[in-house]
């Protein structure tokens, strides 16, 4: 593909990128940032044109990652398979995972806080739930571990019962406990939260409204 460039056209539905014409014929494309350098009348050998193929495919993977991280925090594991899916190489995955991690875009840690907060205020799940959902996102044990470490169960576990015994007011006492235990289980709560949680909301139950 060596040759002399003579055309740098910016492309008519993408106005960052630029068509580079060698010998008069089309070659590749590159973003405007990564064709700046380059001038009609200018030799390019193979090794220059596999090395800005190279660093055109790292701009866009990097682009693409943070459009990715727009919606929402998201793991390192998260990026890559993302990245992988659109069938980027390995060495510009690891090169953008790098530059996002000293970037600030990427943060395991800081991902597994923003996951399990979000859970408290919204949908409180016991830690057998939570850590399985942050292990199938690719947070490593370790940050796990920590994360849960920090979370009063027994609050969460309390207020996920609260709301699933306001719908079960028609039943007996038997259902009732029944019901309320299986739900907690269900959310990953452990059976050491999940019975003096059941005790408080039967006794709550049967205490007569403040006047």
């Amino acid at each position: 593909m060596a040759g002399i460039i003579t055309a740098l056209r910016f492309q008519k539905r993408d106005a960052n990128r630029v068509n580079i014409y060698l010998d008069d014929q089309f070659a590749f494309g590159l973003s405007a940032l990564a064709a700046a350098s380059l001038k009609r009348g200018l030799y390019l050998s193979d090794d220059e044109i596999a090395q800005l193929q190279a660093e055109d495919e790292r701009q866009k993977a990097y682009q693409r990652s943070l459009r990715f991280l727009a919606y929402r925090p998201r793991t390192i594991a998260e990026v890559r398979k993302n990245l992988r899916k659109h069938d980027v190489s390995d060495s510009a995955i690891e090169s953008v995972i790098e530059r996002l991690l000293e970037a600030g875009y990427l943060n395991d840690m800081e991902f597994a806080r923003f996951w399990v907060n979000d859970r408290e205020r919204f949908r409180p799940k016991g830690p057998l739930a939570l850590r399985a959902e942050l292990r199938q996102k690719g947070v490593a044990n370790d940050i796990i571990d920590q994360v849960i470490e920090s979370i009063d169960m027994t609050d969460g576990a309390y207020r996920a019962g609260l709301a699933r015994a306001q719908r079960l007011v028609n039943v007996d006492q038997q259902d009732f406990r029944k019901k309320l235990a299986s739900h907690l289980l269900r959310r990953g709560f452990t059976h050491d939260v999940v019975w003096p949680t059941v005790e408080r909301l039967c006794q709550e139950r049967h205490q007569p409204p403040d006047d």
